[in-house]
């Protein structure tokens, strides 16, 4: 798979259209180059030009408006969504994420019942309005149950809504806020909307000092109409869940553009710098320092691709991307951060200078590991799956590459949030049989000793209570579903064994840090330590293959992209 660069890639998977709104946004950016994309970005400035692109270009309304809500060519369409994330997410997260709030704004209008609402939301996106998603609160965070944001009924048709929300990005200028909270009579959960030019709605203050605008807000007897009712009960809270289903799968993608812009501005100041009269690029360590940080972003790719398949292609009786959404975007995001730490070590002091993209790029890399639910929420959640995934795999129907220009339904009608530990997989062994390396035959030989650890030694009834302890097994767990997605994608466009290999190399070196840390737990029992050590393995050392991999694919993106001035 290949790593983006805006001034060659073609977008020869998508559609003609929709490959154009592409190649127009990277002229965007171009255009305004990167000496006044960072003068705005340490001004703090609201993109208001983006936003008019955004408008004049109809590119929301394309990208995010159901077919059955739009013009010709609009649909949401997850694969070429992938592509507009990555590219914003390349160019500046405050960009990506204007987007990606649009994105969780929209969520719970588009699975409501409410038709009229859903085409006056078709009409605001056409005029290029964004949109925000107000679900958390100051006190309570996500915490749902706690919600304090009230709707109280006068007649049957009207209510006013009382309470206040933070965290919100968009909230200052959206068109339509999606709003989360109580029916005070009934107890019972309701989302709505609301409009930011209210005068009951009152905007406190942008709470993070940044280009984005992250309100705190408050409604005080804000009046609403049955017509501004998007959904109640079981309804709304499935909606609430169901959005973040979607919208969460985003940040790994930006992640990946934003480690992708970083990377090669890296490598081409690496290849061009000497030290102790010789060239950085060839000192060893650099060359690994790089080596390992490409194989570990070609990895992030790779599966996060993959998971858009599953995604496309999911129903009630199909909900394997339940498991990989929050692998994308927890463990796709904090590889980020690896890859970055990595290639810091290279460029070193150069990181802190104000004119490149990397002083922006290893601030904003460290913020999507945290959005949309922390490590430890999404690795809670990634557990419930384990049992199934592991030991008891079903026939389920292999998933082609989806490329196609499809609508993606199913994402606005997914339907009940319960019922995870009942989700069904297809046997990841056989996908695992379907590649023979050396180093992942090591890997191989790690997952068949974790399975051994989980049969002969599980957690026992404390140590599931601690949080601690099952992030570390989850982590465990976590590799072996993201080796299997890596592998089925590197199958399907058919990687080169060389570089599949060399991500093998640190999958197995993280398998057996990852083991370590089970072995090294106060509460760990004396079997558990023991299998622990099982997990524990050296990768294959092959220097040929390293430096073919280094000098083929890593240094060769030396001085093949750099943003317009």
């Amino acid at each position: 798979m290949k790593l983006l660069n805006p001034k060659k890639e073609s977008f020869d998977h998508l559609d003609a259209a929709s490959a154009r709104i592409m190649k127009k946004t990277i002229a965007f950016f171009e255009s305004k180059g990167k000496t006044k994309l960072k003068s705005d970005y340490h001004a703090k400035e609201w993109y208001a030009d983006f936003l008019e692109f955004v408008k004049k270009e109809k590119i929301f309304y394309t990208l995010l408006t159901p077919s059955q809500y739009g013009t010709e060519g609009c649909r949401w369409d997850t694969c070429r969504n992938c592509c507009f994330n990555e590219i914003l997410g390349f160019y500046g997260l405050p960009y990506w994420y204007t987007w990606q709030v649009t994105i969780l704004g929209l969520g719970p209008i588009w699975m409501g019942k409410n038709e009229a609402l859903k085409k006056k939301t078709a009409k605001l996106l056409e005029q290029g309005e964004i949109f925000a998603f107000g679900l958390s609160e100051k006190e309570h965070g996500a915490d749902l149950y706690s919600s304090d944001m009230t709707l109280t009924p006068l007649t049957d048709d009207q209510f006013v809504a009382d309470g206040g929300k933070y965290y919100i990005g968009n909230a200052n200028k959206a068109g339509l806020v999606s709003v989360f909270g109580k029916d005070s009579d009934t107890d019972e959960y309701v989302f709505f909307t609301a409009r930011p030019e209210h005068e009951n709605y009152t905007l406190v203050k942008n709470i993070i000092s940044n280009q984005s605008y992250v309100a705190e807000f408050s409604l005080n007897g804000y009046p609403v109409a049955s017509s501004d009712i998007l959904s109640r009960g079981s309804h709304a809270w499935d909606s609430a869940l169901n959005t973040i289903n979607v919208g969460k799968y985003n940040l790994g993608w930006a992640s990946i553009g934003i480690c992708t812009h970083a990377f090669y501005e890296a490598i081409t100041h690496a290849a061009h710098r000497e030290l102790y009269g010789k060239k950085v690029t060839d000192f060893p360590h650099v060359q690994e320092l790089m080596t390992t940080a490409f194989a570990r972003l070609t990895a992030m790719k790779l599966f996060a691709a993959r998971n858009s398949d599953y995604m496309r292609t999911a129903s009630r009786d199909d909900r394997r991307y339940l498991l990989y959404n929050p692998l994308t975007k927890m463990k796709v995001t904090t590889q980020g951060e690896e890859v970055i730490n990595l290639i810091w070590d290279v460029i070193a002091a150069k990181g802190f200078e104000k004119d490149t993209y990397f002083e922006m790029a290893a601030i904003e890399i460290r913020g999507l590991p945290k959005l949309e639910g922390t490590v430890h929420v999404n690795m809670a959640l990634v557990v419930k799956f384990m049992a199934n995934y592991l030991f008891a795999p079903a026939d389920m129907p292999e998933i082609p590459l989806m490329h196609n220009t499809a609508n993606d339904d199913f994402l606005f009608d997914q339907g009940s949030t319960r019922g995870l530990s009942k989700i069904i997989f297809h046997d990841f062994e056989k996908t695992y049989a379907q590649m023979d390396l050396p180093n992942l035959t090591i890997f191989k030989e790690q997952i068949k000793a974790l399975k051994d650890l989980l049969l002969n030694a599980p957690p026992e009834k404390e140590q599931i209570k601690d949080i601690d302890f099952l992030l570390i097994l989850g982590e465990l767990f976590a590799l072996v579903v993201y080796g299997q997605l890596i592998i089925e994608n590197a199958l399907l466009l058919k990687t080169e064994e060389d570089i599949v290999d060399q991500i093998f190399d640190f999958m197995v070196k993280d398998f057996s840090k990852h083991a370590l840390q089970l072995y090294s737990k106060s509460s760990a029992t004396d079997k558990q330590m023991e299998n622990s050590l099982k997990i524990i393995k050296k990768p294959v050392t092959d220097p040929k293959r390293f430096q073919r991999v280094w000098q083929t694919h890593v240094l060769k993106m030396s001085d093949t992209y750099e943003m317009n001035a």
